[in-house]
């Protein structure tokens, strides 16, 4: 890995690192405050949001970004991308990994578990890395199913991240991956 400074560093797979991830026994439930929907066109997911806190679009800063949203009034952001293709949860922990070393090749995964939200099982990331001189961190829950793949992310500043982490908790627990086939 070639860093901003000119500096080298070897870079080993971070899945041969992998030993175990724990599970949280906390069971993450939906906010009561979290009632605006948002449906994924690609994925069985239902996105509630508290719409007194967050704005929302359709993708456009990130074109892989079905939504991309912002608190109001802060610098925390969030994005949600969804896939019609199954990927191994292993596999999308990889993926991720990789896809935020395309933005920053010194990020890594500082926290990691899987978590019970609204009754499925989904995968829990904190990554944490320099951008443009910048250190920042992603907050995030990762699913796959038959019917597709979804990436619920939020950023900030690692600085900020402590402030924002029950605006973090609260927007990504508002995530419901449904039952149904999508047509």
């Amino acid at each position: 890995m070639l860093y901003e400074d000119g500096t080298w560093k070897y870079v080993d797979s971070e899945v041969a690192e992998l030993t175990e991830i724990k599970t949280n026994p906390k069971k993450f439930k939906k906010g009561d405050k979290n009632t605006f929907l948002l449906k994924s066109r690609a994925f069985n997911a239902d996105l509630y949001i508290n719409p007194k806190k967050w704005t929302f679009s359709r993708g456009k800063n990130n074109e892989d970004a079905e939504y991309e949203l912002q608190l109001k009034g802060g610098d925390l952001y969030g994005m949600i991308i969804t896939e019609k293709i199954q990927i191994p949860i292993l596999s999308l922990r990889e993926i991720a990994l990789s896809n935020a070393r395309d933005v920053s090749p010194d990020i890594k995964i500082t926290k990691e578990e899987y978590r019970n939200v609204n009754g499925q099982d989904l995968l829990f990331l904190q990554m944490d890395g320099t951008l443009s001189g910048i250190k920042f961190s992603y907050y995030g829950y990762y699913n796959s199913n038959e019917n597709g793949t979804v990436q619920y992310i939020t950023y900030t500043a690692q600085s900020l991240l402590k402030g924002y982490i029950d605006q973090c908790e609260a927007l990504l627990n508002g995530l419901v991956v449904i039952e149904k086939e999508l047509t």
